[in-house]
Order: C-alpha cells, then structure tokens, then sequence
C-alpha cells in the first residue's frame, strides 16, 4: 500500500500526530519552508511509496544519499539474543563474553563513523572518519584516547580525518593493500585472507570490490560485527565508481555467508544501525536477484543469471530521480553556519523520525 493511502487511513492518530510535528520540528531547524501535508514531509526527508513490509518481494526503493541517490526505509527489528542497544551513538556492549564497544559518530550529512573500544586492553580505533572534528569530539566525551584508523576504501568522506586525527593521537592508519597507494597516511595495508588484532579481538580482512577496486570489509567474528564500508548499506549497496556488477554481486555473496546474526553497520545511515545481516537477507533487494518477482520487476526473465538481475537493479537506482533533494546544499550551509554540533542534531532528528514511522506502518502490517 502506498504511503499516502496509509496516511489517510491513520490520519489524526496520535503516532501521526507526534511523527508530523518532528518532522516540521526538523524542516524547522534546516531552514526548510513548512510543507503542506505529512506525505509531502516525508516525501522530503527520503520517504515515498511504500510497500507492505516484510514481503518477500523488496524492490528498489526511495530515501537519498551520497551514493545511493534514493533508499527505502527499513523496519529493523532488534535482536533479542544480542540484546543490542540500537539507540544512536550510544556506546553499547555488543560481545556477552567481552567488554566491546561500538560508539556510532554522525559525520557529515549521512555518514557514519565508529569507534571501537576494547575495554580490557584498552584500544580504541576508528573505522571510515570522514571528519576529524566528530570523532574527537565522541573521544573526549568518553575520555578515551585513539590507537588505530581503519578505511574501508580511499574516499574522501572516509578518510577525511585521517590526517588531523593521526597527528593528534599519533594513531596508526590501516587499509587495504590495493588502495594503500590512495589511503592517506597510511601506515598498515591488508588484504584478504590476513588477520589483525584490535586489543583482544581478531578482525578478519574481506577484499570487496565493487565500489571501488580496493575496498575492503573489516569482520570481528567473535563479537559478531561487520563494518561494510559502502558495499552493503541497510536496504542498498554502493555505487559501481570502479568496479563491476559481478564484482559487486560477488562482494555482497561474500558478506551473505557470514551468519545471519552479524550486525551489520554500514558507512551511510539512510534506515537504522546496525541491521543485521539476517534480516537484509530477506529484504534487502540488492541481496536477492534470485526473486522471480524483482526480475520481473526490472524487466527481466526469468532466466536472467543473478549478476544481470543485481546489475538491473543497480542500474534502475542510479537512473531514479528524486524530486525533492532530502539534504542539499542549502541545508549544508546552514548547518555549518549553526555550528559543529549540527551534523549530529539532525541524525537525532532523522532517527526519531524514522522510528516513528516504522511504528506506524506496523501498526498497518
């Protein structure tokens, strides 16, 4: 059911009422203009047509980002044998048998950052700080110090920080071994099949490439996390910058056969962090060519391999327009005009936005 008839079928319910009023309370603190009418809101924050959740049909969908120009809305459900904390930036335990911590940074306009805390050995390393500023902020509010940058890939809005933060805490900067030539300040290159210890923990090392040729996946088995850079976000994937469909599809496969309870935090937050890998399994559409129904939906047979069906997809997303742009130019400028502390006020926003709108399309599931 698409989103406008949901809408009115639950218009003047209370969930609406209080998810209507964030959403002109966040348009507000943009410098956005009032919208007329919620389904417009929602339009302009990254929301449009819905489906019925939980199909097994998820298709390409709607909600903007640097990459991925449109993302749908996920319904993240938490695990209960985790006990995860999916509350934003919180520092949260996510190993029963060890004290393991990730502290999610809003950076940017979409991006995300992670700190990652052995409490034990006490070791913090980043993974993907596009900005300085964020992750010495989130530092000094949990009065830890940094020992290790992780990139992903080479981009700019992953590597941002890399300089300033190596400079300041004389961190070491760990990359992947294709792109050490682009990684700035790179100090250790890995590759995969090459293990490597943050304090107690091991992190295993996935090569894939899609994105761009030499990305990378950061796998900490035993505390059952994922860091997949801008090859798997909840509900999408990357752009193909450098590389190919297969090479892509054959990177998510990859990811795919990691147990289905690892939580997966991604390098944009378009839904909620983290997902697990079970649940984007069942609807991610970038991770189930094999459907008969989203070949059908991309005009395909139903012949067609799984690299054709994931490069179709793909290609439909790249090519979908938005209307409206969720956050542009305009909203970065007068964000940085607002102060440093920004970046961080709107994730908050959006966040709560999006989990009010989860509670109410449940209501109609």
């Amino acid at each position: 059911m698409a989103a406008v008839a949901q809408i009115s079928l639950l218009r003047g319910s209370a969930p609406l009422s209080r998810l209507s009023l964030k959403v002109n309370r966040a348009f507000s603190f943009c410098g956005f203009p009032q919208t007329a009418g919620l389904h417009r809101s929602l339009q302009q924050v990254g929301f449009g047509e819905m489906p019925s959740f939980y199909s097994n049909s998820a298709a390409p969908g709607n909600s903007s980002g640097l990459h991925t120009r449109k993302q749908r809305f996920s319904t993240n459900v938490v695990t209960s044998r985790l006990q995860i904390d999916m509350a934003p930036h919180l520092l949260c335990r996510i190993s029963a048998g060890a004290m393991w911590g990730v502290h999610q940074v809003p950076c940017l306009v979409d991006n995300y950052a992670y700190l990652l805390h052995d409490v034990n050995a006490r070791v913090t390393a980043v993974v993907d700080p596009s900005a300085a500023g964020p992750v010495i902020r989130a530092l000094n509010e949990k009065g830890l110090s940094l020992d290790f940058i992780l990139n992903t890939h080479h981009h700019w809005d992953h590597t941002g920080g890399n300089v300033e933060l190596k400079r300041k805490y004389n961190a070491k900067v760990v990359g992947p071994r294709a792109d050490e030539g682009r990684i700035p300040e790179i100090d250790i290159s890995l590759r995969e099949g090459e293990c490597w210890k943050l304090g107690e923990h091991v992190m295993h090392v996935l090569d894939t490439p899609g994105h761009t040729r030499g990305h990378v996946t950061f796998y900490f088995p035993d505390s059952g996390a994922v860091f997949t850079g801008d090859t798997l976000f909840s509900m999408g994937c990357g752009r193909l910058f450098e590389g190919t469909p297969e090479q892509m599809w054959n990177s998510l496969s990859k990811i795919c056969h990691l147990p289905d309870e690892t939580l997966v935090y991604c390098g944009h937050e378009y839904t909620l962090v983290p997902t697990s890998l079970g649940e984007e399994k069942s609807f991610n559409p970038f991770l189930r060519p094999f459907s008969q129904e989203l070949r059908k939906s991309v005009h395909l047979n139903s012949s067609a391999s799984d690299v054709e069906t994931f490069a179709a997809v793909r290609l439909a997303k790249d090519r979908y327009q938005f209307s409206v742009p969720a956050l542009g130019p305009g909203v970065c400028r007068h964000g940085m005009n607002r102060g440093a502390r920004f970046d961080t006020k709107m994730h908050e926003m959006m966040a709560e936005i999006r989990k009010d709108w989860r509670a109410v399309c449940l209501r109609r599931t």
